[in-house]
């Protein structure tokens, strides 16, 4: 998750096969001995084209621990500066900002379908006694 200057979550809507476009927190997948912090940074740069220069641990799970290994690390972003973005060919990503509480309200009215986009959101909420 990040921020911008004036406090509104940085999201990305992207094509997610097979639902179409989504909304969701800026994410990606480890490169061979990548920590999931690397990750993280490297990731809020390419797709949002805005640097970190920190990032929090916020919480790692398991969405499907019932029959596989995959773990979701969620960080916040901190220490943000505009950059260019670096997207991969495949990736066709327009970046959208949103404060917090109407993206809180789109989770609860079921919009927001992506897992990691509501856990993450969800328990920084929670850990910031929001709720």
């Amino acid at each position: 998750m990040a921020f911008d200057e004036n406090g509104k979550i940085i999201l990305v809507r992207q094509h997610r096969f097979p639902r179409g476009y989504i909304l969701e927190i800026p994410a990606g997948t480890l490169e061979k001995g990548e920590s999931p912090k690397r990750c993280a940074l490297r990731e809020i740069q390419e797709e949002t084209g805005y640097k970190a220069k920190g990032m929090t641990h916020l919480i790692t799970y398991y969405p499907s621990v019932g029959y596989n290994t995959e773990a979701i690390h969620c960080f916040v972003a901190s220490g943000l500066t505009r950059v260019k973005t670096k997207l991969d060919t495949d990736e066709f990503i327009t970046v959208k900002k949103m404060e917090l509480p109407k993206l809180i309200k789109l989770i609860k009215s079921g919009k927001i379908i992506d897992s990691k986009t509501i856990c993450a959101v969800m328990v920084y909420v929670a850990k910031k006694k929001m709720l």
